[in-house]
């Protein structure tokens, strides 16, 4: 696996390299986010390891560039920047997931082993195309299609839970559960992951965004028939 790391920090960026390589991955190491761009270009990366602060092109301007390009490239922000706005801005740009650099080595490598795992696990799906509300969902490409033509791009994690939702209409998906499933079982990052994640695949869904619905005190489900649903109730609790 190719990982790109960006990191202006030298110390840091030969610290990281070290560890990485050592764990068999090969590594392209720059020291700045225009730099990564450029090598971006000239290889795509199987992960993208990100700083935030870096010269000439932020850790944030670099991640929504390559987004907006590639929906399926892992991106994890590497940074000191980790409280939870700082969280929801690089989500909110398309990352996948935030590694503290404070982090103990086994929580890096864990994250990093988790977010190839998912991509990998990915490309063997093969029931590619299904009905998400009114939308068609093409696992293939990762995006939503409309009645009338319009494309939504997706992430393979958001195509993974619309799959995970639309086989089990009704079906209670407790947090633990799906916080276990879709972010991997070793996680122990922001609690507030899935919550996020959630909130941006709403958004991407439009007025079907409505039909995933939080039951309180219990999860999450996809509720195809939103008003039978709410007067019948839902039955099982997934996860619980």
């Amino acid at each position: 696996m190719y990982i790109l790391l960006a990191e202006d920090q030298r110390s840091i960026r030969d610290a990281l390299t070290i560890l990485l390589e050592s764990e068999g991955y090969e590594v392209c190491a720059v020291a700045n986010g225009a730099e990564a761009l450029a090598r971006y270009q000239m290889r795509r990366p199987d992960l993208l390891l990100l700083d935030i602060m870096m010269p000439k092109k932020s850790g944030h301007d670099v991640c929504q560039a390559i987004r907006a390009q590639d929906p399926d490239l892992p991106i994890l922000f590497h940074t000191v920047k980790d409280g939870v706005e700082d969280e929801l801005i690089g989500l909110g740009l398309g990352a996948d997931d935030y590694i503290a650099k404070t982090a103990p080595e086994r929580v890096k490598l864990a994250r990093i082993a988790s977010a190839l795992r998912r991509v990998s696990n990915a490309g063997e799906r093969t029931d590619c195309t299904f009905a998400f509300g009114p939308w068609r969902v093409d696992g293939m490409n990762d995006r939503l299609r409309g009645a009338q033509g319009e494309v939504v791009p997706l992430t393979t994690r958001d195509v993974e839970m619309l799959r995970c939702f639309a086989l089990h209409p009704g079906e209670v998906f407790s947090h633990d559960y799906l916080l276990a499933r879709f972010w991997g079982a070793d996680y122990d990052g922001n609690d507030n992951a899935l919550a996020i994640g959630l909130c941006r695949l709403r958004e991407k869904l439009g007025e079907a965004g409505r039909l995933l619905r939080t039951v309180s005190g219990k999860g999450y489900c996809y509720q195809p028939d939103v008003e039978r649903t709410v007067t019948q109730g839902v039955c099982r609790v997934k996860g619980r």
